[in-house]
């Protein structure tokens, strides 16, 4: 036995830069912190607030770790090359923390009013965050999945936590069950492209479709809709997303807002990965499928946002048109488009956090009152906070001068420039008719009549507290001042797509 232990050869353990992938490791050891002491602590000798307090510092220091890796010259891999933190991936992971940085000072006051846990919610979003980062910085399809589940059952959870709301529970319920019946799509298809191509590694696959041409390739092309399906219903395209509206709605509304700004880039960080830089050489069997995508994306999203009579709802179908301009870059599949689509990412994640936080704030004890009706007045009895949310919804118009106009005018350029003219039409005209859903929302808080949903707003609507205050502020300045000086950001992103 002794002998022919000594003839075995020793394991040696890939090197692993443990400080490179502090974007990781700060949120999920953060979360695992969190949970011990709240476990072992008991509540009245905590101070209120602390749970979020201590999420936003973990996110914090996580986007300094991303501030000092992207000053690095060359990439972070690990784990054989299956994990890089590389320009997309360090992008990826500044929009994830920025939005839960943003979403955790509304927390205390939020949960306090409708009788949420804010530990659970600030573990779970730091488990979230952890996995939307794995997602982006995958190098290995198998990665992939691993960071996709780790942010989807942490979302799943974070949609029902509010236990006194049916809407809440059946939006747990109903993304769970359509997230997991996505994610056998997307299992199928990473087994299908391993079988035609060896291989889960995306460099590998993208090294063999360059070097090798695969004569019979309905397996491939199978593996490849399997993937974007199972990717599309992460990002809420059409028609992968008839869980979106009413998940959205039923959800806390702080977790709508990470689920539209964090999660969303996650995916979308996660489908450049796979179609652009692994499947670029196939990019002619799949751009097609992606322009169908995002014509339907764009033109549901558009419309259906404009008949809707609840603010939260039309934000929910707003998420889904911005989702179609954002596919827009990607069918694209150049580093101009996924510079376009990085840029677009960041725009829309501080808009979307900060409507969803004045929603939040309006929402009132049972977080139910999000319909026109209850904004009918807003600019009388609250005009700073009308104020805030007009800028944010002209933001999301595409309006010049906000960064919303800098993000559509990037995605639909990256069209023009791959000759996709006729999906920079579509784009346009759902831009225009998606202005219109804005436009209603802006009409009822300047023009409505005030109680014309039969309750007293200002007894409803609590106090806005001062870290909803300061979100609100911080997002519309972010907005305003990265649309009249776009240069940093657009920098930010051009370097991060390799250009």
């Amino acid at each position: 036995m002794g002998t022919v232990l000594a003839q075995l050869e020793p394991i040696v353990a890939p090197a692993v830069d443990w400080a490179g992938l502090l974007p990781v490791l700060l949120p999920a050891a953060g979360a695992l912190v969190l949970l011990m002491v709240r476990s072992l602590v008991p509540s009245r000798l905590l101070p209120v607030g602390l749970d979020a307090l201590w999420t936003f510092a973990v996110v914090a220091a996580g986007f300094v770790a991303v501030v000092v890796l992207w000053q690095r010259d060359g990439e972070v891999t690990a784990f054989g090359d299956q994990l890089v933190m590389d320009g997309l991936a360090l992008f990826t992971a500044a929009v994830v923390f920025g939005s839960v940085a943003l979403a955790a000072p509304t927390l205390p006051r939020y949960c306090q009013r409708v009788g949420i846990d804010s530990a659970e919610l600030c573990v779970l979003t730091l488990l979230a965050a952890a996995g939307a980062v794995v997602m982006a910085g995958a190098a290995d399809l198998i990665v992939l999945f691993l960071g996709l589940e780790t942010m989807s059952i942490a979302a799943y959870v974070m949609a029902a936590l509010n236990l006194r709301r049916l809407e809440s529970l059946e939006a747990g319920l109903k993304y769970f069950v359509l997230g997991a019946f996505s994610t056998a799509f997307l299992l199928y298809g990473i087994a299908l492209v391993y079988g035609a191509t060896g291989t889960t590694s995306l460099d590998g696959i993208a090294g063999y479709l360059d070097t090798f041409l695969v004569l019979r390739d309905g397996m491939l092309l199978a593996g490849l809709a399997m993937l974007l399906v199972g990717l599309g219903f992460k990002v809420a395209a059409v028609p992968f997303h008839a869980w979106a509206p009413d998940v959205y709605v039923g959800a806390p509304t702080p977790v709508t807002a990470l689920m539209a700004s964090a999660v969303k880039a996650a995916g979308f960080a996660a489908l450049i990965r796979v179609f652009v830089d692994a499947l670029g050489v196939r990019a002619d069997d799949w751009q097609p499928v992606m322009f169908a995508l995002a014509c339907a994306t764009l033109a549901v999203g558009s419309v259906l946002a404009a008949v809707q009579s609840d603010a939260k709802r039309i934000l929910a179908y707003s998420s889904i048109s911005h989702a179609g301009f954002i596919l827009v870059g990607v069918q694209a599949a150049s580093d101009s488009g996924v510079a376009a689509v990085l840029f677009y990412l960041a725009a829309y994640a501080v808009i979307a956090v900060g409507s969803f936080t004045v929603v939040a704030v309006l929402s009132g004890r049972a977080d139910d009152r999000t319909g026109l009706a209850a904004l009918a007045g807003l600019g009388n009895r609250r005009p700073a906070l009308a104020l805030g949310l007009t800028i944010l919804l002209l933001a999301q118009a595409g309006v010049p001068f906000t960064s919303g106009f800098v993000a559509k005018f990037s995605v639909i350029s990256a069209a023009v420039e791959a000759r996709s003219y006729w999906l920079a039409i579509v784009a346009m005209v759902s831009a225009v008719v998606a202005a219109f859903a804005y436009l209603r929302v802006v009409v009822a808080m300047y023009f409505g009549d005030e109680g014309s949903d039969g309750s007293d707003g200002a007894e409803d609507s609590p106090a806005m507290g001062l870290g909803a205050a300061a979100v609100i502020v911080a997002a519309v300045l972010f907005t305003v001042v990265a649309g009249i000086v776009p240069g940093l950001l657009e920098s930010l992103s051009s370097t991060a797509a390799g250009l």
